[in-house]
C-alpha cells in the first residue's frame, strides 16, 4: 500500500511539474509576441488639396518685421522650384507633405490605377490678413474661443485661417500642454484653423526650442534663429507643425496615428526632429548662416532662411528631414 501511494504521489509531482514548465513555456510565448504598433495611417476622411487659401488674423501687437516672417513663410511654401533660390527649400518641404500624404489619399480616392500623377500638388495662397491689436476679446483666451476667432479671419472655402497670438495673449494650455492647435472651422465648408502664439516671454524653453534652452532635460547652447527673432522663429516651426496636420488630418478622419482625440500627425509625430541625427536635447544636423551663424534647415522666399520639423514618413515609420 505504501509503494501504491509512493508512485502516486511521484506521478503527481510529475504532472504538476510538467503542467508549470508548460505554464512558464506560454507566458514566454505570449512576451515574445509583440502587439503590433498602431501606425500612422490614413483613415479615409478629408484632406485639404487643390489651391489651399490662408487667412491670417493678428491677434496683439506684431511689429511690421515679425508679420514679414511668417508672410515670407507662407509665400515660400508654394514659391515654384525654379523661383527657389538655394536647397534644401521651404517649397520642398511642402512637396514632401504631398508625396507622403497628399497625394495616398487622391489615388485612395479615385482608386488604385491613378498613382500620384492624378494628384495635383497643392498650392498655399496667402488670401488676406486681419489685425485684432486691441485684443477684443480679452489677454487670456480659451480654447473654445479659438474657432470663433478664425472666423473672424473669413477664411474661404478649402482654406485655413491662421490665428497667431502675440506674446502677451496666455490661451488656454500654452506652453503647459501645447505650442499650437489646428481645427475645425466649417467642415461643411471645409474650413480649418491653425492657432500658434509667440513665445517669446511666456515659454521659449518650450515652445522655441531650439533657439533658447529648453526648460527641462537635457541642456545645450541654444541656437541663432535665422530671423532674429526667437519668438517668431520658434513660432513659424509651430506653424509649419500644424499645418501639416491641418492639412492632412483636417476634421479628425485623415492622416493621424494613435487616439483620434490626440492624434500624432505628420509633423507632430516627429517632435524635436529638424535635422539627422537628431536625438532629445539635440536638433539634428543643421545648416549654418556663415555670416549671422543662425541655424537653418529651408531657404524661403525674399533671401529668407527657416527652421523647419521632420514630416514622418508612414511608408518607412521614419522621421524624414530637409538635412
Amino acid at each position: 500500500m505504501a509503494k501504491e501511494n509512493f508512485l502516486v504521489l511521484l506521478m503527481l509531482i510529475l504532472l504538476s511539474t510538467n503542467m508549470a514548465a508548460a505554464s512558464v513555456s506560454t507566458r514566454k510565448l505570449m512576451f515574445l509576441v509583440q502587439p503590433q504598433p498602431n501606425l500612422l495611417t490614413y483613415h479615409n476622411g478629408a484632406v485639404l488639396h487643390g489651391d489651399i487659401p490662408v487667412s491670417v488674423l493678428w491677434y496683439g501687437r506684431f511689429t511690421s518685421a515679425q508679420k514679414a516672417i511668417v508672410s515670407d513663410f507662407l509665400l515660400s511654401l508654394s514659391a515654384a522650384p525654379r523661383a527657389s533660390p538655394s536647397s534644401p527649400s521651404v517649397s520642398q518641404w511642402w512637396s514632401s507633405i504631398h508625396h507622403l500624404y497628399l497625394s495616398k489619399a487622391a489615388a485612395a480616392s479615385v482608386g488604385k490605377n491613378s498613382g500620384e500623377h492624378g494628384a495635383k500638388i497643392a498650392r498655399v495662397v496667402l488670401s488676406g490678413q486681419v489685425s485684432d491689436e486691441a485684443c477684443s476679446l480679452g489677454k487670456s483666451l480659451k480654447l473654445s474661443q479659438l474657432p470663433a476667432l478664425a472666423a473672424r479671419a473669413r477664411p474661404a472655402n478649402g482654406g485655413i485661417a491662421l490665428v497667431l497670438t502675440a506674446q502677451d495673449v496666455a490661451v488656454e494650455g500654452f506652453c503647459m500642454s501645447r505650442c499650437g492647435r489646428h481645427g475645425s472651422v466649417d467642415a461643411e465648408a471645409g474650413t480649418a484653423y491653425v492657432w500658434a502664439g509667440n513665445p517669446a516671454t511666456q515659454c521659449a524653453g518650450q515652445c522655441a526650442w531650439p533657439f533658447h534652452q529648453p526648460a527641462y532635460g537635457p541642456q545645450a547652447p541654444a541656437l541663432a534663429p535665422p530671423n532674429g527673432d526667437v519668438g517668431m522663429d520658434g513660432l513659424v516651426a509651430n506653424v509649419a507643425s500644424m499645418v501639416a496636420g491641418a492639412v492632412t488630418n483636417p476634421f479628425g478622419d485623415g492622416f493621424y496615428q494613435g487616439d483620434r482625440a490626440a492624434p500624432l500627425e505628420a509633423a507632430t509625430a516627429c517632435p524635436g526632429v529638424y535635422g539627422k541625427g537628431a536625438y532629445p536635447g539635440y536638433a539634428g544636423q543643421l545648416l549654418l548662416d556663415a555670416a549671422t551663424g543662425a541655424s537653418y534647415n529651408a531657404h524661403g522666399a525674399r533671401g529668407r532662411k527657416y527652421l523647419l520639423p521632420a514630416l514622418f514618413d508612414p511608408a518607412t515609420s521614419a522621421c524624414s528631414t530637409l538635412v
